[in-house]
């Protein structure tokens, strides 16, 4: 765990408000390998494009084993710091996620997401409802701290909150969320959602621990989000959809025109082999 514990406080200190940590977030081990080429200081996991690649649709459809085996091979194909985005723990219980903590050090990582929308059958048994209760969010919180303290790496607990999302809180929900998720044992808060400077703002303002965001075209640049205060800014699922978009243009072309235009400016075989040859 020596070497988790050092790449775990390696990743702490790189959430600064007003430096943001900038992730490019990956899907696969080759995805990740070009983040880290790129000159990330850290990779993390799209729950969605993770879920895309293994068949599966977004939103706690997978299996903790399913996942997290690709977070190994993730986290053992690059050298920076790992964050692996777990949905909502792949768990049903307090007791669940703190093994899925578990399972997700001994794949390698040093970081997680954990958010608090319900999705399918649970979210059906709890009558439509779209965010877990605050009190029972900070309990899985709580474990997942827990479960990271006791195998002694200090592992930086990304709180996710769905408010904006789901529209299911306004501001004052939000920071309620996040002040009783920081007090269970987050290091910081993911409010993905709001781009827009006025909210960004109060949200940095009235979150007591670094703020993630989540920016994507239309949003404001790296420059201007962290003139507001950000500490970390991620991108979701944005390079996988639009990686998959790039598949689905040039086989229709392929197949509609019989024409190839679509695959000019793609990677340079020999580079890209090179690449992924070196090992890690």
């Amino acid at each position: 765990m020596t070497d988790l514990r050092a790449q775990a406080l390696t990743f702490r200190e790189l959430h600064i408000p007003g430096r943001p940590l900038v992730l490019a977030n990956a899907w696969d081990t080759v995805s990740a390998r070009l983040v880290e080429e790129a000159g990330a200081l850290a990779v993390a996991t799209t729950s969605a494009g993770l879920a895309w690649d293994l068949g599966a649709e977004d939103g706690d459809r997978l299996d903790r084993d399913s996942a997290l085996e690709a977070v190994r091979r993730i986290a053992a194909a690059v050298r920076v710091p790992v964050s692996a985005d777990i949905e909502t723990g792949y768990a049903e219980d307090a007791k669940g996620v703190g093994d899925t903590v578990r399972a997700v050090l001994a794949a390698g990582a040093v970081g997680v997401n954990v958010e608090d929308a319900l999705y399918g059958p649970e979210q059906a048994r709890r009558g439509g409802e779209p965010l877990r209760p605050v009190a029972e969010q900070a309990e899985l919180i709580a474990a997942a701290r827990e479960a990271a303290d006791s195998a002694g790496v200090p592992l930086f607990v990304n709180a996710r909150t769905d408010t904006y999302l789901r529209g299911a809180g306004d501001l004052a929900a939000t920071l309620e969320r996040a002040a009783a998720f920081l007090a269970a044992g987050a290091d910081g808060v993911f409010v993905p959602g709001p781009v827009d400077p006025v909210t960004v703002r109060a949200l940095v303002e009235g979150v007591n621990g670094p703020l993630n965001v989540m920016a994507g075209p239309g949003a404001p640049s790296v420059a201007e989000l962290s003139s507001l205060g950000v500490a970390r800014i991620s991108v979701g699922a944005g390079i996988a959809q639009a990686a998959h978009a790039l598949v689905r243009r040039a086989a229709r072309e392929l197949l509609d025109t019989g024409t190839y235009e679509s695959l000019a400016g793609g990677l340079d075989y020999g580079e890209l082999n090179t690449l992924l040859g070196k090992g890690r």
